[in-house]
C-alpha cells in the first residue's frame, strides 16, 4: 500500500527537508506540492515548488548541485517529507554558496532559564 502524503493541510504544499545521508546534515527546507512530489519520485532528483515563481524547479539544474534521493521518509502526520540525499556536484547546496542553508545560528535563550 502507498503511503499518501497530505498536501492539503498548507493549501497543496507540504514542507521537504533534506538531509545528506552520509554526514546528516540539514542542507536546505522547500516545499513540494503533487507534481513536484510525483517528479522527484519519478526521476531521483529533488524538485521542489517555487511558492515565489509559482513552478516547478529541480535543485541543481543551473548550478550542477543535484540532490540525488537515496531515500524518503515522512513525518507522523504524512504532511512532512524527509530526503535523505547524496549532492551532486561541487557540494554547495545554498544559493548564497554555502553547504548548508542553516548555517546563521540565533541567540536563544533556554526555556525556563535553563542552558
Amino acid at each position: 500500500m502507498a503511503i499518501e502524503i497530505d498536501f492539503d493541510k498548507m493549501l497543496g504544499l507540504a514542507p521537504a527537508i533534506v538531509q545528506d545521508a552520509a554526514t546528516g546534515e540539514v542542507l536546505m527546507l522547500g516545499f513540494m506540492n503533487r507534481e513536484a512530489y510525483a517528479k522527484t519520485l519519478q526521476t531521483g532528483y529533488v524538485t521542489f515548488f517555487s511558492r515565489t515563481r509559482n513552478q516547478l524547479w529541480t535543485k541543481g539544474d543551473t548550478s550542477g548541485n543535484r540532490l540525488r534521493v537515496l531515500s524518503a521518509a515522512t513525518d507522523c502526520d504524512l504532511d512532512t517529507i524527509l530526503f535523505r540525499v547524496e549532492v551532486e556536484g561541487p557540494g554547495v547546496v545554498c544559493h548564497t554558496g554555502a553547504r548548508t542553508c542553516f548555517n546563521t545560528d540565533l541567540a536563544v535563550q533556554a526555556i525556563g532559564g535553563q542552558s
